[in-house]
C-alpha cells in the first residue's frame, strides 16, 4: 500500500501533502489537481485496496458462547469486491480526472470562471449554461432497491481516494490550496434542494473550518444565490466529485416540481463538478429530460444494482465470508447451503450476510454450535418475514412491484442477537447454577457421610467398620433418611456384624496404626488422652464446619 504524508491542518481535519506523479495521459499532465491523485489502479491493486476481511482465528472458536455472539459482529466489516465493483471504481476514477481536465487551477480559464460565478452570486443569478466555464465534468446515477449495497460500494470506492490534499509548491512555483477531491451528501427524508445546499455548507466547513454556512445557509438566504454559491466552493476547493446518496427521499413539492430538481443537479455539472446521485427506482421521475441527456454524453453511464445472479461472484461472496464461522463445529460450504442462501436471502449480498450471521448466533446460542440447512431456513422463516414482499418483488424484476417497498422494515439484526446473547447468557447461567447445586449436593452427602460416621465413633464403633456401615446405608437409602436416621441404621448393621463376627483384639496391630491420619489411630490415641472421638478428630482438622461449608451457598 502506498504511503501518504499524512498532515492536521488548523481546524484539525486530517489531510494529505500533495505529491505529484508524472502522468502518462496527455490531458491529465500539468494539472495540480490530476497529478497529487493516487496512481490510476490496475484491477488486481483495485481488488487489493476494495477487499476488507476481518481477523480471524480459528481458536476463537474454543471461547465461551457469550464472546463468540460478539465475534461474529465483525461479518459486518466484510466486504467482497466484485466485477461491478471494480467497474463503479474505474467509473469513479475516470470521473474524477475528466472533470479536473478544464479545471486547471493554473490556468487563467479558472480564475475567470470564479470570477464570473462570483457575480453571480451577487446578482443572485443562474446561468445555467454559463460559456465563460468550459466542462469536461460528467454526471452519473446508480439505482437499486434499498439494502442491495450500493452506499457501501461507494463508500468503500472512496475511502481509497484521500478526501483533503494540500499544496503548497507545483513546479518551483508557490500554489497554496486545499483540493477535496470528493464530498458526500445523504439527503435527509422530506428534504430539499435548499437543505442539498445547507448540508454541503456545513460539511465544507467541518472538513476546511470555513464559514460558508454563516454566510450563505440563512433561512433567509433565496435558492437563486445558493446554487450559484455552491459552485462556487465546489469550484473553490477543487472538488473533484459530488456524491448525494439517497436521492429518492428528496421531497418534488418542497423542491419546486421535479424539473426544477433535475434542473439542479444540471446546474452543479455543468458548472464543471462531477456528480454521482444514489437512490432507489423511486427516484427515476427525477432523472428524466435533459438530465438524462447529460448523463449520455458523458460517456459514464448509469448503473442499475440489481440482485446478484447465481455465479461465480455469488459463490465468491459465499466462500469469502463462509470461513468466519465461531461455531465449535464449522459447517463446509456444499451446493445445498449456497442455493438456501440464495433462495432466503433474496440474492442480496447485505441480507445474505446477516442471515448467516444470524444463523451463527442461533446455532451458537442453542449449543447445536453447527450450521445446517435446517437451521438456515428457520432463522430466516422467523427473522425475514418483513422482508419476504420485498424478495418476491426482487425475484420477480418488476420495477413496479419493486418501488412498492422502498421503505421495506430493515432488518432488526441488533435486536435479533441482543435476544440470544441474552439466551445465551441464560443458559450459562443456568449451567453454572446446575454445577453449583451438584456440587451441595455432593459437599451435603459428604458432610453427612462424615457426621454419621463421627456419631459412630463416638458410640464406640470401630472407625473402619462405621465407614462401612454408612456407606452401605446410604447407598441403599440415603436419599430417604437425614443424618440421625443414617446413624440409626448404621448403628443397627454394625451391631449385627458385630453378632455374627469373631470377637477382634483387644489391641490394634501396631502395622495396623501406621498411618497417622488413620481415624483409628486418631481416635485411639484420643481416647488415651481424654479425649472424645469427636474432640480427637476436631483437634487433627479432619472434621469440617457444618455452618461454614455446608449451609454457605451463594
Amino acid at each position: 500500500m502506498e504511503k501518504q504524508n499524512k498532515v492536521m491542518i488548523l481546524n484539525g481535519s486530517e489531510a494529505v501533502m500533495a505529491e505529484y506523479r508524472e502522468q502518462e495521459v496527455m490531458e491529465y499532465q500539468n494539472n495540480p489537481f490530476i497529478e497529487a491523485l493516487p496512481p490510476i489502479l490496475t484491477k488486481e491493486e483495485a481488488i487489493d485496496k476494495l477487499a476488507y476481511y476481518p481477523p480471524f482465528d480459528e481458536n476463537e472458536r474454543n471461547l465461551d458462547s457469550n464472546i463468540r455472539v460478539h465475534l461474529v459482529q465483525r461479518l459486518f466489516q466484510y466486504y467482497q469486491p466484485i466485477f461491478q465493483s471494480l467497474d463503479l471504481e474505474s467509473r469513479v476514477s475516470r470521473m474524477i480526472r475528466m472533470g479536473y481536465v478544464h479545471r486547471n487551477p493554473i490556468k487563467p480559464e479558472f480564475a475567470q470562471g470564479l470570477h464570473e460565478n462570483y457575480k453571480s452570486i451577487l446578482n443572485a443569478n443562474i446561468d445555467m449554461y454559463n460559456s465563460n466555464f468550459k466542462s469536461t465534468s460528467s454526471a452519473m446515477t446508480i439505482l437499486g432497491p434499498s439494502g442491495i449495497g450500493k452506499s457501501k460500494m461507494i463508500n468503500m470506492i472512496l475511502s481509497t481516494l484521500p478526501q483533503l490534499i494540500v499544496h503548497s509548491r507545483f513546479k518551483d512555483n508557490d500554489f497554496n490550496m486545499y483540493q477535496l477531491v470528493w464530498l458526500k451528501l445523504d439527503c435527509s427524508f422530506d428534504g430539499n434542494i435548499k437543505g442539498i445546499c445547507i448540508d454541503a455548507f456545513r460539511s465544507l466547513d467541518s472538513l476546511l473550518g470555513t464559514s460558508y454556512y454563516k454566510r450563505f445557509g440563512s433561512a433567509r438566504m433565496p435558492i437563486a444565490s445558493m446554487q450559484p454559491a455552491l459552485s462556487q466552493m465546489l469550484k473553490v476547493h477543487g472538488v473533484g466529485l459530488l456524491v448525494i446518496d439517497e436521492v429518492q427521499s428528496l421531497s418534488v413539492a418542497k423542491s419546486g416540481g421535479a424539473e426544477r430538481m433535475m434542473n439542479f443537479f444540471h446546474y452543479l455539472s455543468n458548472m464543471g463538478t462531477p456528480i454521482l446521485l444514489i437512490g432507489t427506482p423511486k427516484a427515476l421521475p427525477y432523472l428524466r429530460g435533459d438530465f438524462r441527456q447529460a448523463r449520455r454524453g458523458s460517456s459514464q453511464g448509469d448503473m442499475i444494482m440489481e440482485r446478484m445472479k447465481k455465479d461465480s461472484n455469488w459463490d465468491l461472496i459465499l466462500e469469502g465470508m463462509w470461513d468466519y464461522q465461531w461455531v465449535r463445529k464449522p459447517t463446509p460450504l456444499t451446493q445445498e447451503i449456497k442455493d438456501i442462501m440464495f433462495d432466503e436471502s433474496g440474492a442480496i449480498t447485505d441480507i445474505a450476510i446477516k442471515l448467516f450471521m444470524m444463523s451463527q448466533v442461533k446455532a451458537i446460542s442453542s449449543g447445536k454450535e453447527e450450521i445446517t440447512p435446517s437451521l438456515i431456513r428457520k432463522v430466516a422463516r422467523e427473522n425475514l418475514q418483513l422482508i419476504q414482499p420485498m424478495i418476491n418483488a426482487l425475484r420477480s424484476g418488476d420495477i413496479k412491484a419493486i418501488s412498492r417497498y422502498e421503505d421495506i422494515t430493515p432488518i432488526d439484526i441488533e435486536g435479533f442477537i441482543n435476544k440470544e446473547f441474552a439466551t445465551t447468557s441464560m443458559n450459562h447461567k443456568i449451567k453454572e447454577l446446575q454445577k453449583a447445586k451438584k456440587k451441595q449436593e455432593k459437599d451435603w452427602k459428604t458432610n453427612v457421610k462424615e457426621q454419621a460416621i463421627l456419631k459412630l465413633i463416638e458410640l464406640d464403633v470401630e472407625p473402619s467398620r462405621a465407614k462401612k456401615c454408612v456407606d452401605l446405608v446410604i447407598e441403599q437409602q440415603g436419599e430417604d433418611l437425614d443424618v440421625r436416621g443414617i446413624v440409626k441404621e448404621a448403628f443397627k448393621l454394625s451391631i449385627s456384624i458385630e453378632e455374627n463376627s469373631p470377637q477382634p483384639t483387644k489391641k490394634l496391630k501396631k502395622m495396623e496404626l501406621q498411618n497417622k491420619q488413620d481415624l483409628r489411630l486418631i481416635v485411639s490415641e484420643g481416647k488415651e488422652n481424654g479425649l472424645s472421638a469427636h474432640e480427637a478428630l476436631n483437634e487433627k482438622g479432619i472434621i469440617k464446619s457444618v455452618e461454614n461449608d455446608f449451609f454457605n451457598v451463594v
